[in-house]
């Protein structure tokens, strides 16, 4: 289970770097490195789709992780504070421990909706318990990515001693 890791965009908008994340603890990269993307107006936006092969660990209406088979896990943060919103606006397309594919539809949301509300619609991309060396950002920032455009590639982890 060597090489790298591809990320894809689970979303359409803009490339934006996980620092300029109006949340402390995905601006500081608390939880890990990553990159976050500003959804537009497009058809692209409202679904967010698996940014890698892998099963889907953790469901919410808001987020979700999806582990690779070599364990590597990417978050996925539909906005922000949209906890708050108790799923209102969100439908789920998957379900907890389903094997999916990179680029199938997870959730279904209203970036809109979620800017009328005065959040954020934000959408973090991290890759956990890696160290940020690992990551290497491919996506152009500050210009759009559609859905399924490479975001990020993760190094190979070391090898098990």
């Amino acid at each position: 289970m060597n090489g790298n890791l591809e990320v894809l965009a689970p979303v359409a908008g803009t490339a934006t770097p996980i620092a300029d994340v109006p949340d402390a603890v995905f601006s500081g990269s608390i939880v890990g490195p990553g990159i976050a993307v500003m959804p537009d107006d497009s058809p692209g936006a409202s679904i967010a789709r698996a940014p890698v092969d892998g099963v889907l660990m953790q469901l919410r209406n808001h987020a979700f992780i999806v582990q690779a088979a070599d364990g590597r896990a990417i978050l996925t943060h539909l906005g922000i504070d949209t906890v708050e919103l108790d799923g209102e606006g969100f439908t789920l397309c998957a379900a907890n421990g389903d094997a999916v594919e990179a680029g199938q539809p997870i959730i279904h949301w209203d970036p809109a909706a979620v800017r009328d509300s005065g959040r954020s619609p934000i959408v973090p991309v991290v890759a956990l318990d890696v160290p940020p060396e690992a990551l290497t950002i491919v996506a152009p920032i500050h210009q759009p990515v559609m859905d399924g455009d490479a975001l990020f590639t993760l190094s190979a982890p070391p090898p098990e001693l």
